[in-house]
């Protein structure tokens, strides 16, 4: 439950710099501006709903057109305005074939590849099929000089002619009239409107036209055709299917209070006769466009009719829109939803920064101070250095394989811990504490500089000497400190180069502290002055604890401790972020020899930073 009670917050590097400043709020204000004109221009702070229409059509006009056979004849609106369409559409007859005088009766069927004969067997009696005019009786008659068809019960005679007359013979449908009456509701605000506005009356609706009202609701049909980029003379050869778009895009505040329609016009069917097989308005089976509807009459008691194969346009109404209302919720839910813009202006001079385009020292300073690497437990990160080599190892621990034969991920140079070179050069110096302290040689005073017990630890006492008295330190135990360490095992394991490296436990510890055959660095006076001297661990303890008692239990175990952190801030320096220093097992082994654990047993090296001792340099501390 505690763990419910936090709260986490990002972390911020701040940088100090005019360019990146000015920079930043130009990339602000730049977004701000971009989400306010889209804010204003789609009406995003607006709750919107979706129209719901209903459209009545009246079309008006009359014309006089000579048809082939019959004469001049006088259409008008019912003539011409063919069978009832689907709702929201009208359907204005443009071109037609006549077929006078149809009865029923037997004749010869329209001759085709399928349908000519040579003799009776070639019909039978019943047939037919999709192209049919009629139904076959089984006899093969003439239907011209050359050919014969099989005769059929059908309306006599039949319709011949399949390609319509050119040019229209309707084509005066062009100065036609259409009145179209739209009715529309938003029903989320209850809003009526119809595009037959307030305003206009019934001598306006006579006098309007649309070149110069573009809210005219009286459409000419030829200037639809015209509007939609097409030709109205060759579209009504044919027909075609053209639509009539009434777009409603209404705003419904106080302030900004618009809903007016605007209409447009385009072709919907394909006109090119290449790209498609049946062009016009619709097609028979047998191919031929068109549509048929027939005139009964009834002549000396017979039925007669008239077939007309009409072509026409067809005219769909098709309306849309939207209405608008200011919305407190969709203003909250915008402006939440176009904060993430402002990520742009952090990635941007995120990337002027990393890229070095703006500086390339600042560069690797933001990067250390904005991200922390964590390293996977599973894929620990080892930092391993070797006496004979100049660089840092990165070495990924390996549960298997020996440390010491692991290879590297990486190379990378040793970061010196210069607090800890000059501290550490600062307390072997023959003259520090000078005043205080008395001169070198056996003596209770001697070893009060440090608190570290009786005995010398400075002056060119026997200290510094490499004689047999050097490393009668107390507590320190018997034989020389700046001898050549310890003996040489007479089985080391296969890994070790120096030969002083004991057997150990874990892959992990298997490391020597040189990576080609030589000399033990434990043999170094160096390391028994760096890493092994008492008095200069006991000074390391007591500046990092002024009040410890300088033999107090455990006393040991520091000093074991504490010789680990020494070492690893001579040789390795400032480990790398996430990387784990190790110490080699022959310096492991020599420093358990000089400060052993009264048990014998030991915890092993736990990987710890390294205290920086650059304050030790000082001699007040």
């Amino acid at each position: 439950m505690l763990g419910l009670c936090q709260y986490e917050t990002n972390k911020l590097v701040r940088i100090q710099s005019v360019r990146l400043g000015s920079l930043k709020w130009s990339l602000n204000a730049a977004i701000l501006l971009v989400i306010c004109v889209l804010m204003l221009w789609n009406r995003k702070y607006q709750q919107f709903d979706l129209v719901v229409s209903s459209v009545t059509m009246k079309v008006k006009g009359v014309t006089q057109a000579h048809l082939p056979g019959v004469g001049d004849v006088v259409w008008d609106v019912a003539d011409y305005s063919g069978p009832q369409q689907d709702k929201n559409s009208f359907f204005v007859v443009t071109n037609v074939i006549v077929t006078k005088n149809q009865k029923q009766e037997k004749c010869p069927e329209v001759p085709n590849k399928d349908k000519l004969c040579r003799t009776d067997q070639d019909c039978r009696k019943g047939a037919w099929n999709e192209q049919s005019h009629g139904i076959q009786t089984g006899s093969c008659v003439k239907f011209d000089v050359l050919r014969k068809t099989c005769e059929v019960s059908a309306w006599c005679p039949v319709e011949t002619r399949k390609h319509p007359p050119r040019p229209a013979v309707l084509a005066a449908a062009e100065n036609f009239t259409v009145l179209i009456k739209n009715n529309i509701r938003f029903p989320a605000f209850n809003f009526f409107r119809r595009n037959i506005l307030p305003d206009m009356n019934s001598t306006y609706l006579r006098t309007c036209h649309r070149g110069s009202d573009s809210l005219c609701p009286i459409f000419r049909l030829g200037d639809v055709v015209r509007e939609a980029g097409e030709n109205f003379s060759d579209m009504a050869v044919e027909g075609g299917v053209m639509g009539v778009l009434i777009s409603w895009d209404c705003d419904l505040d106080l302030l900004t209070h618009r809903c007016l329609p605007r209409y447009s016009f385009r072709r919907l069917d394909e006109k090119e006769n290449n790209r498609t097989l049946y062009p016009g308005l619709n097609f028979r089976s047998d191919g031929a466009p068109g549509q048929r509807y027939a005139k009964y009459n009834v002549v000396n008691g017979a039925e007669e009719r008239t077939l007309y194969k009409a072509f026409g346009i067809r005219f769909d109404v098709m309306v849309f829109g939207q209405a608008g209302k200011f919305s407190f919720i969709q203003l909250i839910i915008y402006i939440g939803s176009t904060l993430s813009y402002y990520a742009v202006t952090t990635v941007l001079i995120d990337w002027l920064i990393g890229t070095r385009c703006y500086s390339a020292e600042v560069g690797p300073n933001y990067w250390q101070r904005k991200v922390e690497a964590v390293q996977d437990g599973l894929q620990c990160v080892l930092c391993v250095s070797y006496v004979d080599e100049s660089d840092v190892r990165l070495v990924k621990a390996s549960h298997k394989k020996s440390l010491q034969l692991l290879k590297p991920i990486s190379l990378l140079p040793r970061q010196q811990d210069t607090g800890h070179l000059t501290a550490a050069l600062s307390w072997l110096q023959p003259t520090v504490d000078r005043d205080t302290e008395p001169k070198a040689g056996p003596g209770p005073e001697a070893g009060r500089v440090t608190g570290s017990g009786p005995g010398p630890e400075v002056g060119p006492g026997p200290e510094a000497s490499s004689g047999p008295e050097a490393g009668r330190e107390a507590g320190s135990g018997p034989g020389p400190e700046a001898g050549p360490g310890p003996e040489l095992l007479p089985s080391a394991p296969a890994w070790c180069r120096c030969g002083r490296c004991s057997p150990c436990v874990l892959p992990q510890e298997e490391l020597c502290c040189r990576r080609s055959a030589g000399a033990c660095l434990t043999s170094s006076a160096p390391f028994e002055q760096l890493v092994l001297r008492r008095s200069l661990l006991a000074a390391v303890l007591l500046y990092q604890d002024p009040l410890s008692s300088p033999a107090g239990p455990g006393q040991a175990a520091a000093l074991r401790h504490c010789a680990y952190r020494q070492y690893v801030s001579w040789r390795v320096g400032l480990p790398p972020k996430d990387a784990h220093p190790v110490v080699p097992s022959c310096c492991v082994r020599r420093i358990r020899e000089r400060y052993p654990s009264p048990d014998g047993q030991y915890s092993g090296f736990m990987p710890v930073r390294t205290v920086t001792m650059k304050a030790c340099a000082n001699e007040k501390a």
